[in-house]
């Protein structure tokens, strides 16, 4: 089965209907998978909103079909990024997303136009 990565926004695009989700939940899109930590980063959103903390956490969770554990390589990975990164605003959790796709080889799909500005070996996605 094809896969791919979800960001915070994606994942959030998904959980609040936001505009973009109607890609994402689309007949046959890929298995959208996600590191813990953009899982994190939608939960801390959800909370933000209202959402009782237990509630968030199983709301962005139940949207990807599998969390990946925040290990050393994609830790080593999204610190060698920073420099790419940082012109852009981009986020550790940006990076850790952008380390998942990169360690798996996936493509990434992100709500956020400015990734497209990076040149990576792997595809980025717009939502919207």
């Amino acid at each position: 089965m094809n896969k791919c990565v979800l960001d915070a926004s994606a994942i959030l695009a998904i959980a609040l209907q936001e505009p973009g989700f109607a890609v994402l939940t689309a007949p046959g899109f890929p298995e959208g998978i996600a590191s813990v930590v953009n899982i994190a980063e939608a939960q801390a959103r959800l909370v933000k909103l209202g959402t009782p903390p237990r509630e968030a956490w199983e709301s962005a969770l139940s949207i990807v079909d599998r969390a990946y554990p925040f290990d050393e390589e994609q830790g080593r990975l999204s610190g060698t990024l920073v420099d790419q990164t940082r012109p852009l605003g981009l986020s550790l959790g940006d990076r850790a997303c952008l380390a998942l796709g990169i360690t798996m080889n996936l493509p990434v799909y992100t709500g956020d136009r400015i990734w497209k500005k990076l040149s990576l070996s792997i595809p980025i996605h717009l939502i919207r």
